[in-house]
């Protein structure tokens, strides 16, 4: 059995699309999305504010829709997802990525819509590890998922509750529903069952990964912003969040969800089992932590600690709008206007990148 690839190219702004190119075609994008099925692009929103690090970034967006188009994937639609803490119209158009959809003329569909999809029933298979008995009464996902291959943009950061967060996670937005906070006591496991179902019911999957600016901290939203002038790209979705992971400095097989799914044959954790193209990243090493906010700790406590045999009594009644709203008022109305907008202005000092991101106009109607 040949080793999966995953491509790390340097980049900068001035060459980003013809580097992101360049990564899509050494990691065989070609060979991963079989022609004739329409390609769905999954960006990543981890937050409706333009916070560098946290969400798919307009040049990575831009790149890998030249690069599908170059290699004849041409039936491209973008699939949103709604979060009870992110705005996804509203992160479209902060982030700008709306702009770049109708640039290229994509249309864009929101999996929270009953106009846009339609959700179906998904029967529980032999193995699963989570979703079962989260979800009793059935699993669901967007009929619209089914038959489409995909593309994921991630970018390279560390998350508060799964250590890092890339390919495997941007999927926990698009096949699961606005109920998938259910699912955090279990979060590793999940991650792996969707990794089982997206194997399934997609014909091909691709990452292409951000790591312009990576985010070092409490993720997926609070982080530190760290310019490292990276491209990643992959289409072993294991693979690429375990060379994401070990460039961070973590152990791939010491984070649950990348272990699980290496066991199970769903992809490559261990970095020896991995062929690295474009660069030479035997030294590099962030040193990212991951650390808590002051969310996460409230999470922590109740998700994964002595109160968690209670939770059905916290989300799964309406009790779960105060943590809700506890969440949004923090990241929105303490965190983003004390110290996320003097990051963002103090970035732009220093990072090529962000001026990069300002040359890219709002969208105006």
């Amino acid at each position: 059995m040949s080793r999966p690839v995953v491509a790390v190219v340097h980049s900068r702004p001035a060459t980003a699309m013809a580097d992101i190119r360049r990564a899509t075609e050494l990691a065989g994008l070609a060979e991963a999305l079989p022609g004739g099925p329409p390609v769905i692009l999954k960006d990543n929103i981890s937050w409706h504010f333009p916070f560098l690090s946290a969400n798919t970034t307009p040049w990575q967006l831009e790149g890998t829709i030249q690069a599908l188009r170059s290699a004849g994937r041409s039936d491209l639609v973008a699939v949103h997802n709604n979060t009870v803490v992110t705005d996804p119209f509203k992160g479209g158009r902060l982030n700008k990525l709306d702009r770049i959809y109708r640039q290229y003329d994509i249309p864009e569909l929101f999996n929270f819509r009953e106009s846009d999809i339609r959700w179906i029933p998904y029967p529980a298979r032999p193995g699963m590890l989570a979703l079962p008995r989260i979800y009793p009464d059935g699993i669901r996902i967007p009929e619209y998922f089914v038959g489409k291959s995909i593309v994921h943009l991630p970018t390279v950061k560390t998350h508060i509750y799964t250590t890092t967060t890339g390919a495997m996670k941007n999927a926990f937005g698009g096949l699961l529903n606005t109920r998938r906070h259910y699912t955090h006591t279990w979060i590793h496991e999940t991650l792996v069952d969707l990794l089982a179902i997206q194997k399934e019911i997609h014909p091909g999957i691709f990452t292409v990964m951000d790591g312009t600016i990576c985010g070092s901290g409490p993720g997926p939203r609070t982080m530190a912003p760290v310019e490292q002038n990276l491209i990643l790209a992959g289409s072993d979705s294991v693979a690429i969040d375990a060379v994401a992971a070990r460039i961070m400095g973590f152990d791939p097989l010491s984070i649950r969800y990348l272990r699980l799914a290496h066991e199970r044959g769903l992809g490559v954790a261990d970095p020896a089992g991995i062929e690295i193209a474009g660069e030479d990243i035997a030294g590099l090493n962030f040193g990212f932590p991951v650390g808590d906010n002051l969310a996460s700790r409230v999470g922590d406590f109740l998700w994964f600690g002595p109160l968690k045999r209670l939770q059905w009594l916290f989300f799964h009644t309406p009790l779960v709008y105060a943590f809700v709203f506890g969440s949004y008022f923090y990241h929105d109305f303490v965190w983003w206007p004390v110290f996320g907008r003097r990051i963002q202005r103090e970035l732009r000092g220093r990072s090529a990148w962000a001026r990069y991101f300002d040359t890219y106009p709002d969208w105006r109607e």
